[in-house]
């Protein structure tokens, strides 16, 4: 009885789900590279409230309702660098985003390969980014499917095994983001939202109250009992320390504002301006975060004994033993809600990088990029599918492994479009540096290498070698102007274009205009 009304509930959310990405892109079904555009950025037209919701949504996914309880289980204090580097890339993106905004709008570009593609002149470019792009970001998909398959096995109480779980997840997901696209996963977004504030809320509250009689006996006893997970490194001869923290923090920060999927919500706002004021305010979602790492200290007393991946089942356990039915069916609806949209942002973007970048260079699909766009997402899901089932993972390992590799685009991305210098050559020779020293570090298991985090060393051999091959190499001839090639923030743009528009004032020499006020 209580697996049939879970289920039932989830059920109805789901479909009420699918219909509502169907309703956010009723009549607007366009073809060819405006479908592609309308589909894969929302047709650069989504307000403040929506890119909120949608890069919120970004950062809540089921790595944090699950994964972020899974690691206070297991570790304790580590975990803590979530909120740290999300707050900070929130900083970091106030700047970057806006730029990047500008940039592909000025050029009608709907991703970093374009960008990439764009900045140094070469399509090709752009197909390799999307490959390796690709293989960094269907760890993250296959983050989204575990999520939710644990979810949904869960609120069944058992009835529905991991193994259909999963399969159930990724149907779902790659239905919705194939109809739906952008657009579609906002207006979700706004449900998800809702649902987890409510939810988050309640638990914070109750699981104190119902197993330890309030937070201060809990306390006590975390204090007490547990005082190791309090404390860097945690728990566990983990090597999660404080240099560790720092660095992936600092990663972190700065791979979120040029991750795809991040990317796709920057160019889906319809000006600037409501990115700088997303970045204002997309901390405070932030304070929720606090609430599943809690609550995975406190699964400690009352499910001991979860390993491995195991953990990433704590914050549920003490859900399904202790709430009813209903409860466990609209808890299970928030946390599935919390893997369907960033997993549908992430494909989606997967499906945009293929579509725009690798199979437009082939000539019968390059008015047909939608479409092709949308097969990749398909088979992209069926991949990150078949690495759930046979290459299982904690859901912040699978996390760590993407930042880590997403993280060696930094200087071909970020620097490429702020310093002209930078040559192709340069770029490539980096990207190769670090992708390579990165993978050795994380397939030896030798990550944390040094007490830090082994992104960040490949990041620095990656930068060193980009440099270095920049500095030694000929200079790039490139007849572009710097205003087509690198990326500015659009209010520089029109105050430059205010100034060489303004008449030069009769009888005042250059000395004299140089020295009135601005407003002159």
């Amino acid at each position: 009885m209580n697996a049939a009304v879970a289920t039932s509930v989830f059920g109805a959310f789901m479909v009420a789900t699918v219909a509502l990405g169907l309703l956010a892109v009723r009549g607007r079904g366009n073809r060819g590279r405006d479908g592609l555009a309308e589909w894969s950025v929302g047709g650069r037209s989504l307000g403040t409230v929506f890119i909120w919701v949608l890069m919120a949504g970004e950062g809540y996914t089921s790595f944090s309702y699950l994964g972020a309880a899974g690691w206070g289980y297991n570790y304790g204090a580590p975990v803590l660098y979530v909120v740290a580097y999300m707050s900070c890339g929130y900083a970091v993106g106030y700047v970057v985003g806006p730029m990047l905004w500008a940039y592909a709008r000025r050029h009608g570009l709907v991703g970093i390969t374009d960008m990439v593609a764009h900045r140094f002149g070469r399509p090709w470019l752009g197909a390799l980014v999307a490959l390796l792009a690709t293989v960094f970001l269907l760890p993250y998909i296959q983050l989204q499917i575990t999520g939710m398959g644990v979810v949904v096995s869960t609120i069944s109480y058992g009835a529905i095994s991991l193994n259909w779980a999963y399969f159930i997840a990724f149907a779902v997901t790659t239905g919705f983001v194939v109809v739906s696209g952008l657009r579609g996963s906002a207006w979700v977004s706004v449900l998800k939202d809702v649902l987890v504030i409510a939810t988050l809320g309640f638990l914070a509250l109750y699981v104190p109250m119902h197993y330890f009689d309030g937070y201060g006996p809990f306390l006590d006893r975390l204090v007490t009992e547990k005082s190791e997970w309090l404390t860097f490194p945690g728990h566990g001869d983990s090597g999660l320390g404080q240099a560790w923290f720092i660095t992936t923090s600092f990663l972190n920060s700065l791979t979120v504002v040029i991750f795809p999927t991040t990317a796709a919500g920057y160019l889906g706002a319809k000006n600037a301006d409501v990115l700088r004021r997303n970045a204002m305010w997309l901390p405070a979602y932030n304070v929720l975060l606090f609430v599943p790492m809690l609550l995975g200290m406190a699964a400690l007393f009352v499910v001991p004994g979860l390993v491995g991946a195991e953990s990433n089942l704590a914050l549920f356990k003490l859900v399904v033993d202790s709430l009813p039915a209903w409860a466990v069916g609209v808890i299970g609806v928030a946390a599935a809600l919390s893997s369907i949209v960033p997993m549908a942002v992430f494909m989606l973007v997967i499906g945009t990088m293929w579509g725009r970048s690798v199979l437009s260079l082939v000539p019968r699909w390059e008015q047909r990029q939608k479409g092709a766009a949308q097969t990749v997402v398909v088979a992209a899901g069926v991949i990150a599918l078949v690495l759930t089932y046979t290459a299982p993972n904690t859901l912040v390992r699978l996390s760590l492994i993407s930042y880590e590799g997403m993280a060696q685009l930094l200087p071909m991305v970020l620097l490429g479009l702020m310093w002209r210098r930078l040559t192709l050559l340069g770029a490539m020779a980096g990207l190769v540096v670090g992708v390579g020293v990165v993978c050795g570090f994380v397939f030896t298991g030798n990550d944390p290498v040094w007490g830090v985090n082994a992104g960040i060393v490949a990041l620095g051999a990656n930068l060193a070698v980009a440099l270095a091959v920049t500095y030694a190499g000929p200079r790039e001839h490139d007849d572009r102007p710097d205003g087509d090639v690198l990326a500015r923030d659009e209010r520089e743009e029109r105050r430059e274009t205010a100034e060489s528009r303004k008449p030069e004032l009769s009888g005042v020499g250059v000395s004299e205009a140089s020295d009135a006020p601005a407003g002159a």
